[in-house]
């Protein structure tokens, strides 16, 4: 099959990033028996490479995106698989940085669409785009591979790995009902990547909770705010200047390319996961580099200038804080700021219209994402309402940013964010844009 035909082809399996998502403590209906079959007739693609796994609330995308190009840094050959997708599904999966071809996905999709009917059970999308990575990664003989979870971690498809380090960057409400000790639970389930052999690093502190983790048969355990620190965080030209300290001692004066005050804590994660793989200290040189070479699309990008348009992928409360935070930490207010927002109905909206401070805009623009689990963008505006914002409703989200952009002039500002849907439809947008 073609690359159209192997898309078309994962379409016809349910794809649970689309549809009702199991909640921590509730994702029994959960199994790795068919991936673990399908890989199986593959060959077990997955134990011919070394890895990294990467799970948390917030930030865990960003920390893979870092993990991996330090690593390519040192000259290892290295995979990366990483969810949602903005544009296309290829992002999902790359080698030293570079998305997978159409060829090489279509190809292995035919592969595994010539085994998938042995498998006793049906195969989600998501498990078949897991066998894809794992597939292309054997094949390319990388060294390592560093792997994002899906969806929570013990009984996500990616936890065939065995892996070197296991990383939990945060917890947040995300795929839990909000009630009683939620924290336990989605934690509880996170962990479940800690396999015996594997390195732990925790990229915040979990209190007493901690003891879940330390529960788990593991290599030892690395902790923020105990064993690596961000010590200085400050905005810089096109970027932000920060002290990071690691067990294996620390970096003064880095430049990171990224506006978001928030990115510095990310990469003091990804820094000292990949340290902990390698048992050392990285040099300066090569962190530098890796540094100049991650780019983050979708997280607090600047995509326009004038007027300043902002996009992010702040799809919870605490990722709305720290939208904002960056927002208010890195421009001073000149003209007026508009908001884009579109929200999933199941990521708690009525705390993330909050958390954004809609009252601190001059025009709140609600939306929709192309997505079933969209929160429709009438009962947004009244949660806008109820946090102090004055909105109005424009269904689409290409028709929200040219309504933003008509309202704007040059001393403005936009940002437009909340769901990775909604991010990647005004990503493709501004892609298909004529050039003026």
């Amino acid at each position: 099959m073609n690359y159209l035909e192997s898309v078309d082809y994962l379409k016809t399996h349910i794809d649970l990033e689309n549809s009702s998502i199991p909640i921590a403590g509730e994702s029994d209906a959960l199994s790795l028996e068919p991936i673990s079959e399908l890989l199986s007739l593959l060959g077990d693609p997955q134990n011919s490479f070394r890895s990294i796994h990467v799970t948390g609330t917030n930030g865990k995308g960003s920390v893979t995106k870092m993990v991996g190009a330090l690593l390519a840094a040192t000259d290892l050959s290295v995979g990366a698989f990483t969810s949602p997708h903005l544009l296309r599904v290829n992002e999902r999966i790359t080698w030293n940085g570079e998305d997978i071809s159409n060829e090489e996905f279509a190809r292995i999709v035919s592969l595994i669409a010539s085994v998938s009917p042995m498998v006793s059970s049906k195969l989600s999308w998501f498990e078949l785009v897991t066998a894809i990575a794992f597939v292309w990664f054997s094949e390319l003989g990388v060294d390592i591979a560093v792997v994002e979870v899906g969806l929570l971690g013990e009984h996500d498809a990616t936890n065939v790995i065995n892996s070197d380090v296991a990383v939990i960057t945060n917890l947040g409400k995300d795929h839990t009902d909000g009630l009683g000790e939620w924290r336990q639970a989605v934690l509880a389930e996170k962990a479940g990547i800690i396999k015996p052999q594997s390195r732990v690093v925790l990229g915040d502190d979990f209190g007493e909770l901690s003891s879940i983790v330390e529960g788990k048969e593991n290599q030892g355990v690395v902790a923020a705010h105990k064993d690596f620190s961000v010590d200085s965080n400050l905005l810089s030209v096109g970027g932000r200047l920060v002290d990071i300290s690691t067990p294996y001692g620390g970096f003064e004066d880095l430049f990171l390319p990224f506006v978001a005050s928030h990115q510095a804590y990310n990469f003091a994660t990804a820094l000292v996961a990949v340290e902990t793989f390698f048992g050392r200290k990285l040099d300066k040189e090569v962190v530098e580099f890796a540094l100049s070479q991650t780019q983050l699309p979708g997280r607090f990008q600047i995509i326009e200038t004038r007027p300043v348009t902002i996009v992010d992928t702040f799809h919870n409360a605490a990722g709305a804080k720290a939208s904002y935070g960056s927002l208010d930490d890195a421009f001073a207010k000149l003209g007026s700021w508009v908001l884009i927002l579109g929200l999933l109905e199941d990521k708690f909206p009525e705390e993330v219209t909050r958390a954004i401070q809609v009252d601190a805009f001059d025009v709140v623009i609600c939306t929709e994402p192309n997505n079933p689990r969209a929160l429709p963008a009438p009962k947004l505006a009244e949660l806008v309402r109820e946090a102090g914002g004055d909105p109005e409703v424009i269904h689409s989200p290409t028709d929200a940013i040219r309504r933003a952009q008509s309202l704007c002039a040059d001393e403005d500002l936009i940002l437009a964010g909340g769901s990775f849907y909604l991010v990647g439809e005004i990503l493709q947008w501004v892609a298909e844009k004529p050039q003026e």
